[in-house]
C-alpha cells in the first residue's frame, strides 16, 4: 500500500496493493491494523454508499459538533473529490485538496474529522462509498457553497446538478459568521 500526504494536515491518499490477472483483481479496501499504522486512529461506525449519474455534485458537507472523518473511494466510475479543512486551529484551515478517484486507480482519500467534503461525478454512473467515524446527524449538519469564491476550488464544471440543500449552502464567510454566533 502506498500512502501520500496531501497539502492538508492529516488528509492522506491511500493506494492499496491491487492483485490482478485475467479473471479480474483483488485488493483490501480496509484493514484496521494497517490503517492504524498509517495514522488513521479513529474508529469507523457507519458505512455509506451513493449512486449518482454524470454531472451530480454532492457537497460541501460537514457536521459541527459531531464531525465525521471519512475514508472515501469509488467502486464504479470516476469523481472529482474535494476536502476542505474547517478546523480553526489547523495550519491548513480554509485550504482544500482535490483528487480524481475512480474504479481504475483504486485510490482512497482519508479525510479527518473537522473537514467539509464534496464530490462531482465525472462518469455516466458512479458508485461511491465512504466509511464514517461518527453517525450522520441532520440537526448537526452545516455545509459550504460548492463554488465559494474564497475557497477557489477549480471544479471541472460550472453547471453541476445540485440538490436544493446544496444550492442554498452558506458561503465560507457566512459559515465562519455562523460559527462565531454559536460560540457566543
Amino acid at each position: 500500500m502506498k500512502v501520500t500526504k496531501t497539502n492538508l494536515d492529516g488528509c492522506i491518499v491511500i493506494e492499496p496493493d491491487v492483485y490482478g490477472d485475467e479473471r479480474g483483481y483483488f485488493f483490501e479496501s480496509f484493514h484496521e491494523e494497517k490503517y492504524r499504522e498509517i495514522g488513521i486512529k479513529e474508529t469507523f461506525v457507519q458505512d455509506n454508499f451513493s449512486k449518482s449519474s454524470k454531472g451530480i455534485l454532492r457537497g460541501l458537507h460537514s457536521q459541527l459538533n459531531k464531525p465525521q472523518g471519512k475514508l472515501v473511494s469509488v467502486t464504479k466510475g470516476e469523481v472529482f473529490d474535494v476536502a476542505v479543512d474547517l478546523r480553526e486551529t489547523s495550519p491548513t484551515f480554509g485550504k482544500h485538496f482535490s483528487i480524481v478517484l475512480s474504479d481504475k486507480n483504486h485510490k482512497q482519500l482519508y479525510i479527518p474529522p473537522g473537514f467539509a467534503h464534496g464530490f462531482l461525478t465525472l462518469s455516466d454512473v458512479v458508485h461511491f462509498g465512504y466509511k464514517c467515524t461518527d453517525f450522520y446527524d441532520p440537526e448537526d449538519e452545516l455545509g459550504i457553497l460548492w463554488n465559494d469564491a474564497d475557497l477557489d476550488i477549480d471544479w471541472p464544471t460550472d453547471t453541476p446538478q445540485l440538490s436544493k440543500k446544496d444550492k442554498e449552502q452558506p458561503s465560507f464567510q457566512e459559515y465562519l459568521n455562523i460559527l462565531k454566533g454559536l460560540k457566543k
